[in-house]
Order: structure tokens, then C-alpha cells, then sequence
């Protein structure tokens, strides 16, 4: 890797090697079960930052893992966020329309199959991690199943649904989003980082709050590009989360003071890395992105 490679230049290769990965370990259009190959296709390629492969592939390179190596994990966490959104956009969830500027998957293949394309893509990251290249496949099961289940993404969601139309303070608040929304992150970091040579215990708890910081200001962003952002440069629809009385950073702090405690996290996370050195410089480039991002 060349240490000199600009940041966005760095992010679009890897935005397209980890779209090709994608592309090889799903299924053909017309394998299996019509349509659902095709729906899981929909559902994840085309579209999206890939912030989590991207942070899976910079942690890597902290530990000097090679992106082959790195592959099935930044992959893995992709097919997990992918089929979190195709169930959180169903009606029984967030009922929405539109996503990575497109119907969402419910709208274009049905509400049927759309809940089994999300149900095979969960499967689907698991396959691709166990048959990975990590040094450990086991343990790096675990710590996705971990960051998606109940204690995770799964449990964030679920406290979600239960405090429409009600305020909950900052702490409970932040703890939905580090489950929800950082718990994933969180694992897209560790993952990466399990690809390389064997982490001292600083760099580990460095990883961590680094990730820990970086997972908590991607969602208060979300919430203020929520209010400031449109359909057309989010992808997906503005204002949902007043127009359905969802808790946000915005309710409880105002734009101005959701992009402060934003900044705050992001100076967190740059910190964080100090025991990492120079090989920090690509998740010390993603916070910066994370949080001064306009989609």
C-alpha cells in the first residue's frame, strides 16, 4: 500500500474491490430460487458508501494485514448491514420506499421476498466469513454474531421501535445508537484488525474506542443530515425520523449542538489511535469523513 495515496483515490479503490467481492459471493440472478437471488442482488450491490468495509479494510492495514486477507470480514459485515436495512425499511419496521436512491427492496421484489433476501444475506455473511482467510474464523463468527444479535444491532433496533414518540435522555440514547448503529462498526474495526499480526493489548483497546467514537458520530450525522439533507443527495428519504417521533440527536441537542457533540466524537476518535502510530492514518482519514460527510 502506498503510504502517499491520497484518501480518495485509497477509498475508491477500495470501494471497488469490495464491490467485486460482493459480486463474486452472491449468488447468480438466476441461481436458486426465483427471485430471490435477484432481490439479494438488489439489495446490496450498486449503491451504499460502504463505510464498514472501508474501515474494515483501514484497520488491516494498521496491522499490516493484506486487503486478500481482509476480504471476506469487510465483506461479511457489508451482507450484515445490507439485510439490516432490507428489514428495517419493511412495514412492519421503518416502512420506507426509497433507499440508496432506489425502491427498497419490499417495494421492488414484495414483502415476502424481501424478508428472505434478508434473512439469506445474514446467512450468506456468515458463510463468507467462516470460508475467509482469517486467522481465526471461529472467534470472527462470534464477534459479528455478537454485533448483530440482541446484545448488538438486533437489540438497538428493538429499543428503536419501543421509544417512537417518547424523549429519552442522552444516555440512554447514545446506548440504543453504540448498539444499533456502532456495534457493527465497532466489529467492522476488530475484524480488520484480526486479519494482521497479533494486537498488543493497547492497540486493541485503541481499535475499540477509536471505533467505539467513529460509530457514535456516523449516527448523530445521520441525524442531522436527516433534517438538513435531501432525498435526492441522501438516497433515502429525509425527515422520517421527526415525521415518525423518532429520539435523535437533533430532538434532544438542535442541529448545532448534535454538529458539536459530532466534532467532539470525531477529536475522540483521532485521539483514540495515538498508540497506533503512522498506521493509523486511514481510520484517522475515515472519522474526518464520517463526520464532515454531506450524504
Amino acid at each position: 500500500m502506498d503510504p502517499d495515496l491520497a484518501f480518495a483515490v485509497w477509498c475508491g479503490e477500495r470501494q471497488q474491490r469490495i464491490e467485486d467481492v460482493l459480486d463474486r459471493s452472491l449468488p447468480a440472478e438466476d441461481d436458486g430460487p426465483a427471485p430471490l437471488a435477484a432481490a439479494m442482488r438488489y439489495a446490496v450491490l450498486g449503491g451504499g458508501k460502504r463505510i464498514r468495509p472501508l474501515l474494515a479494510y483501514a484497520a488491516g492495514e494498521a496491522v499490516d494485514a493484506k486487503p486478500a486477507i481482509v476480504d471476506a470480514a469487510a465483506a461479511a459485515v457489508e451482507l450484515v448491514h445490507a439485510y439490516s436495512l432490507v428489514h428495517d425499511d419493511l412495514p412492519s419496521m421503518d416502512d420506507d420506499t426509497l433507499r440508496r436512491g432506489k425502491p427498497t427492496c419490499h417495494v421492488a421484489f414484495g414483502e415476502a421476498t424481501a424478508l428472505l433476501a434478508g434473512d439469506a444475506l445474514q446467512a450468506l455473511a456468515f458463510a463468507v466469513l467462516a470460508h475467509g482467510r482469517l486467522p481465526d474464523g471461529a472467534v470472527a463468527c462470534a464477534m459479528l454474531a455478537d454485533a448483530a444479535g440482541w446484545r448488538g444491532m438486533a437489540g438497538g433496533q428493538a429499543i428503536d421501535l419501543a421509544a417512537v414518540g417518547a424523549s429519552l435522555p442522552m444516555p440512554e440514547l447514545e446506548t440504543m445508537h453504540r448498539m444499533k448503529t456502532g456495534a457493527l462498526i465497532r466489529a467492522a474495526a476488530r475484524l480488520g484488525a484480526a486479519c494482521g499480526r497479533a494486537l498488543s493489548a493497547t492497540e486493541a483497546r485503541a481499535i475499540d474506542a477509536y471505533a467505539s467514537a467513529a460509530g457514535l458520530a456516523f449516527q448523530v450525522v445521520d441525524d442531522v443530515l436527516d433534517v438538513e439533507g435531501s432525498a435526492a443527495s441522501l438516497g433515502k428519504t429525509a425527515g422520517k425520523d421527526a415525521a415518525q417521533g423518532k429520539p435523535t440527536f437533533v430532538a434532544l441537542l438542535g442541529v448545532a449542538g448534535a454538529r458539536e457533540r459530532a466534532e467532539a466524537l470525531r477529536v475522540e476518535a483521532h485521539a483514540a489511535l495515538a498508540p497506533l502510530g503512522p498506521t493509523g492514518r486511514r481510520l484517522s482519514e475515515l472519522a474526518d469523513w464520517i463526520v464532515l460527510r454531506d450524504r
